[in-house]
């Protein structure tokens, strides 16, 4: 794994959000300190905006750091993450309807910062 996918999956390890794990370990990328970034990425925590808040995290970053090509890579970024997880709505990777979870928090955290890493690397 690489090294800010790993400090993400830490981050969520010592009880940072699904969004705030991530968010804080690309803080750089977004532009962010660390304290701010837990700050911006709590609204997506949770799923409260419907999608995994790990992945909005991920897409704030990608939208910071790629301001002039985000639709392009936000949607790049869905299509990876949703080939990986049959979904990117938190409330169906936690199973919360069918009891039948397709995907762990930390798994989400994991992915999101996988892909992310090697996007942010990419250019």
């Amino acid at each position: 794994m690489a090294e800010k996918a790993n400090k993400a999956v830490e981050n969520h390890k010592n009880f940072y959000s699904c969004s705030a794990a991530v968010l804080s370990a690309f803080a750089d990328e977004a532009g962010l300190g660390e304290q701010e970034a837990k700050t911006v990425a709590a609204p997506f925590a949770g799923g409260r905006m419907g999608k995994c808040g790990a992945v909005l995290a991920a897409e704030y970053v990608l939208s910071k750091r790629f301001p002039d090509s985000a639709d392009s890579k936000c949607a790049a970024f869905e299509k990876e993450f949703t080939d990986m997880n049959r979904s990117l709505m938190c409330r169906e990777l936690k199973g919360a309807l069918t009891g039948a979870p397709l995907r762990s928090c930390r798994g989400c955290v994991t992915d999101a910062a996988e892909i992310l890493e090697r996007m942010c690397s990419e250019d």
